[in-house]
């Protein structure tokens, strides 16, 4: 069960290391605003992800692939995706990064980064598909300690990997080396986001016609 443990603990951790629509809303709060604003958007992240763990591991239908709510949340996280995809192509270049202002490392800038965060987070098709598979292929044989100690490792390291990036790309030396490049890095980042919502909608599409013609068959 251990060795179980470690495996599924590095398919997660290798699962973080992909850049997506969490990594690049923390990189993006944390170069425009600072890094302890960004820390909001990491713990928002963490608990989205607490919320699929948890689904994920109590066995709700509302996780299973064939489930029509499941669906829902995908397309709703796909149109999230180019929403932010087309915002962030619409609005590169229109931040300066030279100076985080006393407005981004407020209270009320943290809170703000918390819902954003935790909006991107459960809105991230990618976070839904993830969990769903791993309770597929090893929640049936966990007692509730294991499925406990999984989850409190998995919120754990998402929110500590988030941090990590967001003090990393925060860096005051950082911000100055990027603030010539950032538009065309903000293009770069819509338009992946993007592409990767309409990759997840082709998936879908040609998995529901499977299904289908399947059905049609029998």
């Amino acid at each position: 069960m251990f060795e179980q443990f470690l495996l599924v603990a590095a398919a997660h951790f290798l699962a973080l290391l992909s850049p997506g629509p969490d990594f690049f809303l923390v990189a993006r709060m944390s170069m425009a605003t600072g890094w302890r604003s960004a820390t909001g958007a990491c713990l928002g992240i963490a608990l989205a992800n607490g919320v699929f763990i948890v689904l994920a591991f109590a066995g709700v239908s509302v996780l299973r692939p064939d489930g029509l709510l499941f669906l829902v949340i995908q397309v709703a996280g796909c149109a999230y995706l180019m929403f932010v995809g087309g915002l962030f192509i619409r609005h590169a270049g229109g931040s300066s990064l030279t100076t985080v202002t006393s407005h981004g490392q407020d209270r009320a800038g943290w809170w703000r980064g918390l819902g954003m965060g935790f909006l991107s987070g459960i809105l991230n098709p990618k976070n839904a598909l993830f969990y769903a598979s791993l309770a597929s292929l090893v929640g049936a044989g966990l007692n509730n300690g294991w499925k406990l100690a999984y989850g409190l490792w998995m919120f754990s390291v998402v929110l500590a990997w988030d941090v990590l990036v967001a003090v990393a790309i925060g860096n005051g030396r950082l911000r100055l080396r990027f603030s010539r490049v950032l538009p065309w890095l903000e293009r770069c980042t819509g338009a992946m986001l993007i592409l990767l919502a309409l990759g997840v909608l082709g998936a879908m599409l040609v998995r529901t016609c499977w299904l289908w013609g399947v059905g049609l068959r029998c």
